[in-house]
């Protein structure tokens, strides 16, 4: 199904009893909402599971290209407008947890419980900058297929790449068939997001943090960080698993969110 928000397309899917919480995947750069499969196939027997493209991945309209983690926090409050969904859980991986703490921060109204995966509240430093400005112009000058080679190599345990190699495989085709233009947008818009750290102490909503073991892109002391700063946070760290756990061990991914949607069901908070 596609929704026009903001006048643009973005495209999603629904999944389990709209009586269910409402429990919203966002997904990571530069991917799309199919990484969330082994969560939603779990969950929808009993949740209202929403998993959508952001701007400029997947099936969504690319728009004009010119990005900000603002701009993409308001697609997802425009989307819940448009599900007429008041408050929901807000589940995001790497990208996808920076909009979720923002949406956290600015319109916590809206948000029910937080599950921040392989990801970070701080704002990019220099170097972290440089690396992206790095990034975008290797992109234009070699192309969207040595970009996603170069990329998947940082993203996943070692033994993952000789285990489930079907899944690496997944993930580059995903990467390769994203618009250039969406890649380098959405990279300047992430060196460019604001540092969410001061307002981890506010957040006043049950939530989950979960890391990979292995994950270099956003390490385990990132999200310790996180669990000290968060009142009555929750966290575990998913073992070999690096930056994309949801899907190198989603046995123990989805135990640790089914348990807590669980509790949070329960609560009928």
């Amino acid at each position: 199904m596609k929704a026009s928000i903001q006048g643009t397309g973005i495209d999603y899917t629904i999944e389990g009893p709209r009586t269910g919480i409402p429990v919203i995947f966002i997904h990571g750069f530069p991917f799309d909402r199919n990484i969330w499969k082994p969560q939603t196939e779990v969950l929808k027997n009993r949740f209202y599971t929403i998993s959508y493209d952001i701007r400029g991945f997947g099936a969504s309209d690319l728009g004009d290209g010119q990005y900000t983690v603002e701009l993409f926090v308001d697609d997802l409050i425009g989307l819940l407008d448009h599900l007429k969904i008041g408050r929901g859980v807000l589940v995001g991986l790497s990208m996808g947890g920076y909009i979720a703490l923002r949406a956290a921060e600015r319109n916590p109204e809206r948000v029910r419980g937080l599950v921040l995966c392989d990801t970070r509240s701080e704002a990019d430093s220099n170097e972290g900058k440089i690396r992206r400005a790095d990034q975008a112009r290797n992109l234009k000058q070699e192309g969207t297929k040595e970009f996603a080679r170069t990329f998947v190599g940082g993203l996943f345990y070692e033994k993952t790449f000789a285990e489930k190699p079907e899944i690496v495989e997944s993930i580059r085709t995903t990467i390769e068939r994203t618009s250039p233009l969406s890649i380098a947008g959405t990279l300047i818009a992430l060196a460019g997001r604001t540092d969410t750290t001061p307002a981890l102490y506010n957040i006043r909503v049950p939530t989950l943090i979960l890391v990979g073991r292995h994950d270099g892109l956003t390490p385990v002391s990132a999200s310790t960080a996180m669990r000290e700063k968060i009142p009555g946070a929750e966290m575990h760290i998913i073992p070999h698993a690096a930056h994309l756990s949801n899907l190198e061990n989603p046995e123990e991914f989805n135990l640790h969110l089914l348990n807590f949607l669980n509790k949070l069901q329960t609560q009928g908070k």
